[in-house]
């Protein structure tokens, strides 16, 4: 019987410390686990979501996400764009794009950055719709390698720059 409570226990009050999470994107499920608190890039700043925070809506800005487990352990995804919503317990967020930061090359991810930083200086005044979308990829790539750089410096890897 007291097995029995303590069990009951476990489950009603150990679950308030978690938090459901979800990462989707229009190709894939990122993430769906069971975590211990989230830091997100929004457009009014950086959030951390620990379990029961008030109910929110928020729009996502390129950056880097970090989730934090209850064993301790990090995943660093790089994000750009779409929405966040923040329930009793649930963390949804749909991003335009996400990847792990362990999908990350970062070789590719500087030569983009590069690409666009030649782009975005070489765009004139007219062209102001080419402009915004250069600005936005150039965005993109920074948060992919300020993800790439968090998630080494979590798993103690040496970096170059």
């Amino acid at each position: 019987m007291i097995l029995q409570i303590l069990g009951f226990y476990k489950l009603v009050f150990m679950s308030e410390l978690n938090i459901q999470f979800e990462l989707v994107t229009p190709e894939r499920v990122v993430l769906k686990e069971t975590v211990l608190q989230v830091t997100i890039p929004t457009e009014l700043g950086e959030i951390t979501v620990l379990p029961n925070h008030i109910p929110l809506v928020a729009v996502l800005k390129p950056g880097v996400l970090e989730v934090r487990r209850a064993d301790g352990s990090q995943e660093v995804v790089s994000v750009s764009g779409g929405f966040v919503e923040v329930l009793h317990g649930k963390i949804v967020v749909l991003a335009d794009t996400a990847e792990r930061a362990t999908e990350l090359d970062e070789a590719r991810i500087e030569e983009a950055r590069t690409k666009a930083e030649a782009l975005k200086t070489s765009a004139s005044y007219q062209e102001a719709v080419d402009f915004a979308d250069i600005s936005a990829r150039l965005e993109k790539e920074l948060a992919r390698s300020r993800a790439i750089k968090k998630w080494k410096r979590i798993k103690n890897i040496e970096t170059i720059s």
